[in-house]
């Protein structure tokens, strides 16, 4: 594999792997994995997943549906971004390379967007994810033309999600990823339901996911932790948020009061907050179909719609009571949008 150029941005590297193409972008924050799927000429989706989960372990649930692929993937170029060291087969990150905060890593996504020369995109993060690309939107504004945010995090770690997070390091740091530390974050990211107990199995998706997480290398995941567990609360920032946000919470998951306040200190007039029962954090890979009708409505208001083979959704396991049709109105969610730029232009 050749070596990666100096610069702030650059690619050396350009690999097929399961139908993308993976680039490994030189930043300032370190090297980066960027996997691209579809048509480059196509509005941008960029994506960001939790903590010791890349594309596979956190999207594929969503993006293997083929109502989603039919929404997602016929209207976007994905662009999945993964934490440093977090791709798949990445080797360990040396120790000597300082631990970037999540401000860095939302600066280096503003890096991988100008090499692109993608304009304003749409995200999609999973809680770190969504703390990262939310952290991005504030910073760069006119880059973002929606937030679709999951579980997301936006204040500083709480004492009892503080010593969760130094368990999971003493962990990572003495046994690496041991099977206590998969069930720590088993419980992040699944419902009571899917995890199983003594007498009920776990689920396919679980199975999956624990064996995925031991890919991963230790010291990378605890560097990305520590990063977690440093962040700042950033509510005093959300209501300066002008692009349209649509939160979904699983309301079995730690993180489900979190996501409440961060509804609740968004500018109304552009977000909505879907809550998915009986759902953990990761509703990307537990319930992906509850995304559909909530996403569709949410796309809607920027002109994007299914190809009409998919002329209907499934039913969403949805609470009634946990979201109003209006709030996902196109006239609620902001009709009078710019052109979505697929690019930025060459004199930039």
């Amino acid at each position: 594999m050749p070596e990666p150029c100096r610069g702030s941005a650059c690619l050396d590297v350009e690999t097929i792997y399961l139908g993308g193409k993976e680039h490994i972008v030189r930043t300032g924050s370190g090297s980066v994995s960027v996997i691209v799927y579809g048509d480059p000429d196509k509005p941008a989706l960029v994506t960001y997943p939790d903590l010791a989960l890349n594309h596979m372990s956190c999207f594929q649930g969503l993006f293997f549906c083929p109502e989603a692929a039919a929404l997602l993937l016929h209207n976007f170029c994905i662009y999945h971004i993964s934490p440093p060291g977090h791709e798949l087969g990445a080797a360990e990150i040396c120790a000597d390379i300082p631990v970037p905060s999540l401000s860095d890593l939302a600066d280096q996504i503003l890096e991988v967007l100008n090499y692109f020369k993608l304009g304003a995109v749409m995200c999609m993060g999973v809680m770190a994810g969504a703390y990262v690309l939310t952290l991005f939107a504030m910073k760069f504004r006119e880059r973002v033309l929606g937030l679709i945010l999951v579980s997301p995090l936006c204040k500083a770690p709480s004492w009892t999600e503080w010593l969760c997070n130094k368990v999971m390091s003493n962990l990572l740091y003495y046994y690496g990823i041991c099977n206590l530390l998969k069930d720590c974050l088993l419980y992040r990211y699944f419902s009571k339901e899917v995890r199983g107990n003594t007498e009920v199995p776990e689920s396919d998706i679980v199975q999956a996911c624990r064996k995925l997480l031991d890919e991963r290398k230790s010291s990378n995941v605890l560097r990305f932790l520590q990063a977690i567990n440093r962040r700042p609360d950033i509510t005093d920032g959300l209501r300066t948020l002008k692009c349209r946000t649509l939160i979904f919470v699983g309301d079995d998951s730690p993180f489900h009061s979190e996501g409440l306040h961060m509804a609740a200190n968004l500018d109304r007039r552009y977000s909505a907050l879907v809550e998915v029962q009986a759902c953990g954090s990761v509703v990307t890979e537990e319930q992906p179909y509850a995304m559909l009708v909530p996403l569709e409505y949410f796309l809607l208001g920027y002109g994007i719609h299914k190809p009409n083979h998919f002329n209907g959704s499934p039913r969403s396991p949805l609470c009634p009571t946990c979201i109003a049709p209006e709030l996902l109105s196109p006239e609620s969610m902001g009709l009078k949008l710019k052109p979505i730029k697929t690019r930025l232009s060459s004199q930039r």
